[in-house]
């Protein structure tokens, strides 16, 4: 059944926080997107989110309808006050926080700051670079180039050289909202992908957290699984093997049941 979401703003650790709200019957979820990607584009995973839970879909600073512009911060520690901020402003208590790529980073940094109001991390394929570690494999002029075009004015096939797996829907999403991602805020985010050690985070965790990866994306490899669980054993691990880092565009399907797995929701049952 398609959910319409409704979409406000919210004041929140000083700044405008733009949220789409997909209602559902369930406790509430906090969706914190990755490095370029507006709340909306989010949306037909949410709809689904939306089967169990109230699901909130936040634009992190610097991108979609939040607040922008050369002013802000766009280190990891401001946008991880925004997702403390957020909850508390929204009144949410247990929240379940799913956080994808660089939304995991924040929400790891988030949980260890400010943890009022988080009930558990869905961390999904979190960066795992780092000062002395192996660099992330995406490159920074893969975000920036896109994002001028899309700024100049760009369609789905346009998109297409930079998202070839993408559906044409997908594409166009991306293509009609990728110029709300301030390039500045993308480097400062993609920079501290490699300056900022968020592993020094996971033993402190106080909020129990869960971690998804992509088998297909060399973002997380067997020893980075390794250490993590070393790191924080309470972590427990799911892997969607036909994904890359873009799981639920890659395997929707492998998304959910990785849900299923990691929180003993009902996705893949509700289906059947």
């Amino acid at each position: 059944m398609s959910v319409t979401p409704t979409g406000h703003n919210v004041a929140a650790n000083g700044i405008r926080q733009h949220v789409l709200r997909y209602r559902g019957p369930g406790a509430p979820l906090v969706l914190v997107p990755g490095i370029t990607s507006p709340a909306i584009t989010w949306g037909f995973v949410a709809e689904r989110l939306a089967q169990e839970f109230d699901t909130y879909v936040v634009d992190v600073r610097g991108r979609g309808l939040s607040s922008t512009g050369p002013d802000l911060d766009y280190g990891l520690d401001a946008m991880a006050d925004d997702l403390s901020g957020l909850i508390a402003a929204l009144g949410l208590d247990d929240a379940t926080v799913l956080g994808h790529s660089m939304g995991a980073r924040v929400a790891i940094r988030a949980a260890t700051r400010r943890p009022a109001g988080m009930g558990r991390l869905v961390l999904v394929d979190p960066p795992v670079s780092g000062p002395g570690r192996r660099a992330y494999p995406s490159k920074l002029p893969w975000y920036v180039d896109s994002i001028r075009l899309a700024a100049a004015g760009m369609d789905a096939e346009a998109m297409r050289a930079f998202c070839p797996t993408w559906t044409d829907e997908q594409r166009a999403l991306r293509a009609e909202w990728l110029h709300t991602c301030y390039e500045p805020a993308i480097v400062t985010a993609f920079e501290a992908f490699h300056t900022d050690d968020i592993h020094q985070d996971l033993p402190a965790l106080s909020v129990p957290a869960v971690l998804m990866v992509a088998g297909r994306g060399g973002v997380i490899e067997p020893a980075d699984e390794a250490e993590i669980a070393e790191l924080n054993p309470a972590i427990r691990i799911a892997r969607v093997p036909n994904a890359g880092h873009m799981i639920p565009w890659d395997d929707f399907d492998g998304f959910f049941r990785a849900l299923d797995e990691l929180l003993g929701t009902r996705f893949e049952g509700a289906r059947a």
